[in-house]
């Protein structure tokens, strides 16, 4: 049987307009620096790809600055400043951050000073989704853009972090969005490409499919794709709640991203969860793809006020706009009967 892939928040998969962007920007010679008619064309198009992003994240009169990722842009825009963050920050973030925050049985955290605050707007394991002051020095967009309708002109932040590969854009480019002005000391220095804030030659072919995406999905949020995408993600935490009334939905009672289903079944082990859904064909996580490998329970879920036991029963399911109501219907079906076969086996 094919395989159902549920794991969007760790990585989204490749979008037609992204791949073809991509394979376009291949037969580009010239290198963006070169003043050449060849170079020219190459600069022309990361101009392009920005101007997609900058349209796609609300930033008009902002900087997009090109990146290797949400992790490079926030140390670009974290490093050496001594802002505060919370506990269910991704790792990328918590690195340099101090203090650290704490957050209610919700994930919210309260910023006494959002001018010395990095805040993500919603969390990677968990989907909840913070309700940010104005004026946050640095907002973590990653899971956020293109899931819901969030422009950076309204965030009233300073910078904002974002990645291709989250919005179905190639893996391995991001952008630091960020007010036009900010100053701003470069973290790679040299040539001084991308306005002096990263240098080095531009990844061309990455940064097209970035801009290829950034548009593509913005046009499905318009077209209200997450409005269904959250129909069937209810759907499916309904039918996992009625077959197994033990489990705790994490942030159930809070704004929720509408792809986003992250659960405890008391006492069977996440990571077992994960391989046996993989061998029954479902792609799914026990937590954030940047902590794979690593059997401990979620940071995120103990800063939630979870004990260990619990944060490490968790799984999340994270749904795309190609997941289809057969898959959700699918994937319930075969997890229960997973619990029901675990819970005899513990019985």
């Amino acid at each position: 049987m094919r395989r159902v892939y549920l794991d969007h928040n760790a990585t989204m998969p490749l979008r037609a307009e992204a791949r073809a962007a991509m394979i376009s920007a291949m037969d580009l010679v010239g290198n963006p620096s070169s003043v050449h008619a060849e170079g020219r064309a190459s600069k022309g198009l990361i101009e392009r790809a920005r101007a997609q992003v900058a349209a796609a994240f609300g930033a008009d009169g902002a900087d997009v600055v090109f990146v290797s990722g949400a992790t490079e842009a926030a140390a670009l825009a974290l490093a050496g400043r001594g802002l505060a963050g919370a506990a269910v920050e991704h790792d990328a973030v918590r690195a340099w951050i101090d203090p650290v925050l704490p957050v209610d049985a919700s994930g919210r955290i309260g910023v006494g000073d959002p001018g010395r605050a990095a805040v993500q707007l919603a969390n990677s394991e968990t989907g909840v989704v913070q309700d940010l002051p104005q004026g946050v020095a640095v907002v973590d967009a990653t899971q956020a853009f293109g899931k819901l309708p969030v422009a950076f002109n309204w965030l009233g932040c300073g910078m904002a972090l974002i990645s291709a590969h989250k919005i179905g854009g190639p893996k391995g480019v991001g952008a630091l969005v960020m007010k036009r002005g900010t100053d701003l000391a470069a973290q790679i220095r040299g040539g001084g490409q991308e306005m002096g804030r990263r240098s080095g030659t531009e990844n061309v072919i990455g940064i097209a499919g970035f801009g290829a995406a950034a548009e593509a999905a913005a046009r499905d949020l318009a077209n209200g794709v997450w409005d269904r995408v959250e129909k069937f993600r209810n759907i499916l935490n309904s039918s996992i709640a009625d077959g197994a009334k033990e489990t705790i939905f994490v942030g159930k009672d809070t704004h929720l991203l509408p792809n986003t289903s992250c659960f405890i079944a008391p006492g069977w082990k996440g990571e077992t969860q994960v391989m046996q859904m993989d061998l029954a064909g479902f792609a799914i996580s026990a937590g954030s793809a940047c902590s794979s490998g690593k059997v401990k329970a979620s940071a995120v879920l103990t800063a939630m006020g979870y004990d260990e036991a619990e944060a490490g029963c968790a799984i999340r399911v994270s749904l795309g706009p190609q997941t289809t109501l057969d898959e959700v219907g699918r994937f319930a079906e075969t997890w229960l009967a997973k619990w029901e076969k675990h819970r005899a086996r513990a019985a």
